[in-house]
């Protein structure tokens, strides 16, 4: 099974390599990929800090806060920059529980009480979940899978057995299915799944704000449908459509120009 996306992604990343990535300072591409991620995946969860705000923000911090943008919006993407730059700085680290609550730590530090009277960074919820129109299990019995999860996916990134994307891909549908902590869920779904892609050598996946609609429906299939295989074919998709799109833009701005005065 996949195996058109898998030939597909791989014709596109030898090509993304050669002409994007490895003509980048590493620097400049962390960075570029800092802002895009943190933007796009902060607006996913309704943060409404565009790509310039989040880039102004990166570069300026709390002294030049966007008009019209709140406090709280400014404390997300800061905490999901440092959640971010932590993972990053440890991609030779298991995948473990210690980590995931330390980067949940991080990553809501500055705003999950603002949402949630007496909830934690870095804790497990002790409330069941519901989001949207999923309500989740037995909050106790989905934390007790969290471990196992972890553990089954750092055996399959050290095996490499099955391709990089599709470990991502399911092991972000679990833990969403598992929603262990009270807030942050997604974002830290998110930045796991691209943390096991660079581990593993690969480009992260940005799920784009403005196909919010066609990443939710494919998790939710995972519920109505009882398979994972179209969050996965979605991970495939929207990692090649980025790699099209920062090719062509590059393309595009290499070609002659007339300038005229």
């Amino acid at each position: 099974m996949f195996e058109q996306e898998i030939a597909q992604y791989e014709a596109l990343l030898e090509q993304y390599n050669g002409y994007i990535s490895s003509r980048m300072s590493v620097e400049d591409l962390r960075q570029y990929n800092e802002v895009l991620f943190s933007a796009h995946s902060c607006a996913i969860e309704g943060n409404s800090f565009s790509v310039n705000d989040t880039r102004e923000l990166k570069e300026k911090g709390l002294g030049l806060i966007p008009k019209g943008k709140s406090l709280y919006e400014a404390f997300e993407i800061l905490d999901h920059f440092q959640a971010y730059e932590y993972l990053l700085s440890r991609l030779e680290a298991p995948l473990s529980e210690a980590l995931l609550k330390e980067t949940h730590r991080l990553l809501t530090l500055h705003t999950i009480s603002y949402r949630h009277a007496g909830a934690k960074p870095g804790e497990y919820t002790t409330k069941d979940m519901v989001a949207g129109d999923t309500v989740f299990g037995e909050h106790e019995v989905l934390i007790k899978k969290v471990p196992d999860l972890l553990a089954s996916t750092q055996n399959q990134i050290e095996l490499a057995a099955i391709h990089p994307v599709i470990i991502a891909a399911r092991f972000h549908g679990f833990f969403e299915y598992l929603h262990p902590f009270r807030d942050g869920n997604g974002r830290i779904g998110r930045l796991f799944s691209n943390f096991i892609l660079q581990k593993m050598g690969h480009p992260i996946i940005i799920v784009p704000q403005q196909d919010k609609q066609g990443y939710i429906d494919a998790l939710r299939a995972i519920r109505t449908e009882g398979t994972d295989e179209y969050l996965v074919s979605y991970f495939f998709k929207t990692a090649m459509a980025r790699m099209m799109d920062e090719i062509s833009q590059k393309k595009k701005q290499s070609g002659p120009r007339l300038f005229i005065f």
